[in-house]
């Protein structure tokens, strides 16, 4: 199985005059948060809330900032949330995923609507 790639719109809903950005996110359950290049904080104008501590893949620890309201937008699933404003591109995690109930298709590389809720996002809340 190769990366998994998922194309998204992002935009801020606080600010419905900004256009929102289409943008290729790489799909990464082991990761928690939504992560955003500068570029795109700075584009859709987001606040920061507040410096996080965050550690990386290779083990190293940053200060980056915590950011949002944002909004991500997937075939008919959204979520608004924070992002983590982080590397170069931007890395889409997995409470994103669950807030939209979408599944990953390791066929097609990419995510899907879950097709047990083609219609609107389920969610377990026990």
């Amino acid at each position: 199985m190769g990366f998994t790639y998922a194309d998204i719109t992002l935009s801020n809903p606080g600010k419905p005059h900004l256009k929102p950005m289409a943008v290729r996110a790489m799909v990464d359950t082991g990761a928690m948060m939504l992560c955003i290049p500068e570029h795109i904080a700075v584009q859709l104008q987001l606040e920061e809330f507040e410096k996080r501590e965050v550690t990386t893949a290779d083990e190293s620890r940053h200060v980056v900032s915590h950011v949002g309201p944002i909004l991500i937008r997937f075939d008919n699933r959204h979520s608004i949330t924070g992002a983590l404003v982080i590397g170069n591109s931007v890395l889409l995690g997995a409470i994103a995923l669950q807030d939209m109930d979408v599944v990953i298709s390791p066929t097609r590389e990419t995510i899907i609507v879950n097709p047990e809720s083609p219609n609107i996002p389920s969610a377990i809340v026990k």
